[in-house]
This record gives structure tokens, C-alpha cells and sequence, in this order.
């Protein structure tokens, strides 16, 4: 393929070309016709117009997470936002400005330098945009709101090449539906976020208690949710027989103290870990250095509520990783209308996933996943959007908020050119 443009245009045999299409998800192999490795936001204006020209389909690069790599379009153009990766801080306002292709922790660590933060994930190569474009859940959400939720502003590249600036005064529905709405309307090619003083320091607390108590220590753990301080963001793990429960508490950890004697008096605990440590560190922990390598498939749901038959099905885990993680808080107090982003009653976030090399493994790994979770569905109240894997779109958004999406796909993007996300279709 040949082209006048001045983009970094990188093509199957070019150095960094393997490098730039390999995602974290190994069972996406895929090879673009050419990857675009975007400077600027007229680089990215350049390279929709290309793309159009000459009608190849469209997928943008940032972090590499989403499970279906839909980043990678086979024999299309991938626009890779990695390059644009700066982070600007004022302190005195509290704001960042945050370029397209960041990554959490290049965010988290600019922000870091004033004891300054805003809700960003659980995974520092986690890109901001997919997460903030679908909601964004984090360790701060229940203090501050969902990462989209402390978004002031959005330069996107629309379509046609048109660049256009989203906030509540300014294209204000176009902000309505970047509030969770996904990668459907543009390519977000800079974010105004507010940050917040959190201090630098933070606590993660897990406890473990025999199988046989798996069902008692869950319903506790429930019931403690309720009242927990919003510094605390609950966890719970199953595999197989090994029930884990605690939390996350991000603030002045000699706080917690109170809840960590709490927790101790669930059951008979067995293992515990407390662990005191930097909020970057915190940001961190779960990063998955050689995360690269390996083939991966999750399914996800939203939990309003946890009877305790719920808490029976989760219990009878097929030895794959299940986790939940506690919502509520100032995620709550955001007026359902206010964004794209739905289930803002969601009590608990549930996530079943594994992991494995082996290609032949494969089968056997989707459908124990798929079952695990399907054996939960009666239980669940929607998902969240980043969490969806080939499941419709009408589970992270109700009929009303999914309609007002399609009247702006209409109006943003009608011929569906950024379809390579959890996608709404236009109407035409």
C-alpha cells in the first residue's frame, strides 16, 4: 500500500508493525494493511480521511484490553493513539489535560506528584480512553464518580475528519453519550479531567476462610457492604473451594482499622494480607508484565442485589477466577440522565475469567467461562459495557438511553465508520 501522507504508516514486514497489532487478549492475531502511529490530532484527522478513501475499516489502538480485540481490524487500518500519550497537571485547579493514547499510569503518576488523582482503573497499561469512553471503574469510584464522571471536556475526531470539543455547554449531547457511551461516535483525541487530593497512600486488605464457610463469610460480607465508608471499595474472590474477601481503601490507611477488625470477626479466617502501600503501587499491583502472552476470555454482569441464591451460585465455581467488586457511593448520586453510562443502582460488579497458552485449551476454557456465567444471568441487572464479549448492547443500556445513542450515531456517525467497539448501530 502506498500513500502520499506524512503519517508513520507501518506495514506487514516494517519494524514495530508485530509490535503495534500484538494486544492483550493472544488469541488476536490479526494483521492490519497498515497501522498509523498517531502524533497529533491532525494525524488522526489524516488518517479517518485515509481510511475512508480508501475504504478500509477502522480500528483505534490505545491500551490493547479490549477482550475481543477490536482494536485490530484484519486488513484494515489501525489507528494507534499510543504515541499521543502526554499529561499535563495544574495543581492549582486541580485539572489534567490527558491526550488520547495515554495510559492510566501515565496519568496516575502525573497526578501523583501532587497527591492528586481521579478514578482510573485497577491496571496501569489499561488505556484511558476505552475505559473512560465505557464508564470507568476504579478504586476512587465510590468517593468520586466513574472516570467519565470526572471528565470536564472531549476534543474528538469525528467521522468526516471534523474536529469537534464535548462538554456540558458545548455539543452537550455528543457529552451526554461519550459519558459511556463507548467508541461509537469519534476518536476522543483529548481529555479534561478533574483530579482530586487523596493523598498518596493507600491499604489492600484480603482475607481467606475455609470452604466451608464460603457461604456465611459472603453474606457478612454483604451486609457490611452497605454501611462500608466510601475510602472502601469491597472485593471478593471464589476459585474452586477458596473463598477471599476484603477490600481496597484509598486514603490515611490507620482509618481502616476498624473494618479490618471487622472482617477478622467473618469467619475463621485461615490467611490474611495487609498491606500498606503507595496509591501508584496500588495502581499497579495487578499489572501483568508478560500479560502479553497469554489467551484470555471473561464474561461480566451487574448484580443490583446479592440474594443469597446468588451467593449459592457463585459458590459452585468450575475453578476459574470470579470476582466481585463493590459499586454504590458517589457512583450512586449521578442522576441516571445525566450520561450515557447506565445500572447506576449496581450494587456489585461481577467478572468471570481465565487464562491459559495452550491454543488447544481454548474450547474448553470459552465454554466452562460461558457456562459459569450463564448459570448467573437470572441474577444480573445488566453489564458493563467494557465487559461485554460478543453479547448485545442492550445489556449496558436500557431501551431509552440505547434509542437516544442511536439518534446520535445518526447524527455523529451514520455510515457506522467506528463500528470496531460494543457497537450502536445507526438506524439507517
Amino acid at each position: 500500500m502506498t500513500t502520499t501522507l506524512t503519517l508513520d504508516l507501518l506495514h506487514d514486514g516494517d519494524a514495530g508493525y508485530d509490535e503495534s497489532r500484538t494486544i492483550w487478549n493472544a488469541m488476536i492475531d490479526r494483521r492490519p494493511a497498515a497501522v498509523a502511529r498517531c502524533q497529533s490530532t491532525a494525524d488522526v484527522v489524516a488518517a479517518v480521511e485515509f481510511a475512508r478513501a480508501h475504504d478500509l475499516e477502522i480500528g483505534v489502538r490505545c491500551g490493547g484490553h479490549n477482550i475481543a480485540g477490536l482494536a485490530v481490524p484484519d486488513g484494515g487500518l489501525m489507528i494507534d493513539l499510543t504515541p499521543m500519550n502526554e499529561v499535563r497537571v495544574d495543581p492549582e485547579q486541580q485539572v489534567a489535560w490527558v491526550q488520547g493514547g495515554a495510559l492510566l499510569g501515565e496519568l496516575d503518576r502525573a497526578a501523583q506528584q501532587y497527591g492528586l488523582a481521579t478514578t482510573a482503573g485497577n491496571v496501569s497499561h489499561t488505556g484511558v480512553g476505552g475505559l473512560t469512553l465505557g464508564g470507568g471503574m476504579g478504586w476512587l469510584a465510590r468517593q468520586f464518580g466513574l472516570a467519565c464522571d470526572n471528565v470536564v471536556s472531549y476534543e474528538l475526531v469525528t467521522a468526516v475528519g471534523e474536529v469537534v470539543r464535548a462538554s456540558a455547554t458545548e455539543n452537550s449531547e455528543l457529552f451526554w453519550g461519550l459519558r459511556g457511551g463507548g467508541g461509537n461516535f469519534g476518536i476522543v483525541t483529548s481529555f479534561e479531567f478533574r483530579l482530586h487530593q487523596i493523598g498518596t497512600r493507600a491499604l489492600v486488605a484480603e482475607f481467606t476462610y475455609p470452604a466451608a464457610e464460603g457461604f456465611a463469610v459472603l453474606r457478612g460480607w454483604r451486609e457490611l457492604n452497605s454501611t462500608a465508608p466510601r475510602q472502601a471499595t469491597f472485593t471478593a474472590g471464589v476459585r474452586g473451594d477458596d473463598v477471599t474477601v476484603g477490600f481496597v481503601w484509598v486514603g490515611d490507611p490507620a482509618q481502616a482499622e476498624k473494618l479490618l477488625q471487622t472482617f477478622r470477626r467473618l469467619g475463621t479466617v485461615v490467611a490474611e494480607s495487609i498491606e500498606e502501600l503507595p496509591y501508584l503501587t496500588l495502581q499497579s499491583r495487578d499489572d501483568t508484565v508478560q500479560g502479553h502472552r497469554f489467551r484470555r476470555y471473561w464474561k461480566g454482569h451487574y448484580f443490583k442485589a446479592l440474594p443469597d441464591a446468588a451467593i449459592r451460585a457463585l459458590l459452585r465455581n468450575p475453578g476459574v477466577g470470579a470476582s466481585l467488586q463493590a459499586y454504590g457511593g458517589a457512583i450512586a448520586e449521578v442522576p441516571d440522565s445525566d450520561a450515557a453510562f447506565s445500572h447506576r443502582d449496581t450494587q456489585f460488579e461481577f467478572v468471570t475469567a481465565s487464562r491459559w497458552e495452550d491454543p488447544t485449551e481454548d474450547e474448553e476454557r470459552i465454554a466452562t467461562i460461558r457456562a459459569y456465567a450463564a448459570s448467573l444471568d437470572q441474577y444480573a441487572g445488566g453489564a458493563y459495557v467494557n465487559t461485554l464479549n460478543g453479547e448485545s448492547v442492550s445489556r449496558a443500556f436500557p431501551p431509552a438511553k440505547l434509542a437516544r445513542l442511536t439518534a446520535l450515531k445518526n447524527t455523529y456517525d451514520p455510515a457506522n465508520v467506528f463500528h470496531l467497539n460494543q457497537n450502536i448501530r445507526p438506524s439507517s
